[in-house]
């Protein structure tokens, strides 16, 4: 199928019309000034020269060479007209160019809209060359027109003019072309989020991961300046830091308030770097501590810290500090970037989750609810002598009210959160208490969370995980107990589900689509997934993130005998 011709661009209704009027008007001008009806056979000629710009404005040859004949022409007729207009003595010597000049603004407005700069600069040239030949040749009683200071004067003033509207129009029309092509809220979504994945798909592991940035920058650090003790900490709200990731020999609670009176809150308020003789953590005993903190700054604000700890004094000079600095600098744009790709994958994904949660809700939960209502009417108004068939609606009953009471976990899931003030181990043992209320199960909690908080997106994650071993331990274990363990102490974090059911999670009816669910999400936070048969029966399934920093471990209730 051949291809069809491009269709050429249509003049503007506007601009022919600001060209015709434009046209009239020089011509009263002229004919007012000079009173010879004969000098309109200049406007005539500009006339006939502004049919290209009319029918083919954009051609490639034609419109431009009607451009610079109008400029020449203008030219010409300016200095006619001004010996004209001096010869009869309506103005003043050289002074009656001025009548015909503003027709300048047509050709050099024209180009600068069309984006021709080189064009607008060659025409303006052009006008200003005719203008000094032929005030050069035209003789005046007192010599040559150019020696005229009216007309000269009325020249520079004109072609000062054209040179400043050339640049106002250029710039009237970039700001135009700026409001056109903005593009929507959700055009420049898509384009950002494309580029991000672009840039993902480029860095190092493809991934934009906060934690696994943080890692890689503390190895950095540990080859320019002495560490016993490192931290990656980045803000949480509420005036709270949370740890990212941290390299220790043992256990740091690292100080995380920004209102306490530390190098941490100095640093962070003052976005410089600061050192201090003790300690920035709340555990450590140490003697001798030199502690280094160097805020993460990207652009003006600021998005986390760096803490290093050595247990010597003075270990970090100047020069010190300036390595920590070079290498934490291109570090903080990169950690910004992890962070904002996590709150937009959040947003996202709770945003989903509560319209999945609505549309369910509003339509196959109330479906069923009415189903339900039919079949309680249907059994009223039965027989007394169809007990097989009031049998059958009484099965079909049950059956219905135990789907209602799957969507509404389901729904209850779907629309539970972190309190960002009741945090990670509260939104496990609400959930699974009401879980364990709807199933029958007794529930055993052994929950151990320091003040110090995860991540808002690991912390979700983790839920999740939490969420689906209860979910299934439910569904598919046949059990009486349910153990739930949340052990967290930033950057690590345990979670374990166990129940006294028929045996190992893989082995069960839902299959191993849940186990996969599950493992993805541990991926995605670098945790790992642990399932193990529990003694003497049931499954327990637990996520882990980090290293437990911990000597003293919490104790292991899941195993511990029945009734402990």
């Amino acid at each position: 199928m051949a291809a069809s011709p491009p269709v050429a661009p249509r003049p503007h209704p506007l601009a022919v019309a600001a060209r015709f009027v434009m046209l009239a008007l020089v011509a009263l001008l002229t004919l007012i000034t000079t009173r010879d009806p004969d000098r309109l056979w200049w406007i005539v000629a500009l006339l006939f020269l502004s049919i290209p710009g009319v029918i083919a404005p954009r051609h490639r040859v034609l419109a431009p060479a009607a451009r610079f004949a109008e400029v020449v022409v203008v030219g010409l007729a300016a200095s006619d007209v001004a010996g004209a207009a001096s010869a009869v003595g309506s103005l003043g010597p050289g002074v009656g160019a001025e009548v015909i000049l503003p027709y300048l603004a047509v050709p050099l407005t024209v180009a600068a809209l069309q984006r021709r700069s080189r064009e607008g600069a060659v025409l303006l040239g052009a006008a200003a060359g005719t203008l000094l030949a032929s005030g050069a040749v035209n003789m005046t009683a007192t010599g040559p027109q150019i020696a005229q200071i009216g007309y000269m004067a009325v020249c520079a003033q004109w072609l000062i003019l054209g040179g400043l509207g050339t640049f106002a129009a250029d710039t009237l029309r970039r700001w135009m072309l700026v409001r056109e092509t903005k593009p929507q809220p959700y055009a420049e979504a898509t384009r950002l989020l494309t580029q991000l994945r672009s840039v993902a798909r480029q860095l190092p592991g493809a991934t934009l991961d906060p934690g696994g940035i943080a890692e890689h920058l503390l190895e950095e650090l540990r080859a320019v300046a002495p560490a016993d003790r490192a931290a990656v900490l980045t803000a949480s709200g509420g005036g709270r830091l949370v740890v990212l990731a941290q390299s220790a020999m043992e256990r740091v609670d690292w100080e995380t308030t920004l209102d306490a009176d530390s190098a941490i809150a100095d640093a962070w308020a003052s976005q410089q770097p600061a050192t201090a003789s003790r300690s920035q953590s709340r555990s450590h005993r140490g003697a001798e501590v030199s502690a280094l903190v160097v805020p993460l700054v990207a652009g003006v604000r600021s998005i986390g810290l760096v803490v290093v700890e050595a247990n010597s004094s003075l270990a970090y000079p100047a020069p010190v500090v300036a390595k920590v600095t070079a290498v934490t600098g291109p570090a903080a744009l990169r950690l910004e970037a992890a962070l904002l790709f996590d709150e937009v994958r959040s947003l996202a994904t709770n945003e989903e989750r509560q319209r999945l949660a609505r549309e369910i809700h509003d339509g196959v939960a109330q479906e069923l609810v009415m189903v339900g209502y039919g079949i309680d009417n249907a059994l009223a108004t039965l027989p007394e002598d169809a007990k097989e068939t009031a049998e059958e609606l009484r099965t079909l009953r049950g059956e219905v009210t135990r789907v209602i009471t799957e969507l509404r976990l389901s729904l209850f899931e779907l629309r539970s959160e972190v309190d960002r003030h009741g945090g990670l181990a509260g939104a496990i043992a609400e959930y699974a208490r009401t879980v364990g209320s709807a199933a029958g199960l007794r529930v055993h909690y052994t929950l151990d969370e320091s003040t110090a908080r995860l991540p808002a997106a690991t912390e979700a994650e983790m839920l999740r995980i939490a969420q689906e071993a209860i979910t299934n331990a439910r569904k598919h274990a046949g059990a009486s107990n349910l153990w739930v363990t949340c052990e967290v102490d930033p950057p690590y974090a345990r979670i374990e589900v166990s129940d006294d059911g028929q045996g190992m999670a893989d082995k069960r009816p839902d299959g191993r689509y849940g186990l996969a669910i599950m493992n993805e999400r541990a991926e995605r936070i670098r945790g790992r997934l642990e399932i193990r048969p529990r003694n003497p029966s049931g499954t327990t399934v637990a996520v882990v993130l980090g290293a437990s920093p911990r000597r003293d471990s919490v104790r292991d209730s899941v195993n511990a005998p029945e009734g402990e």
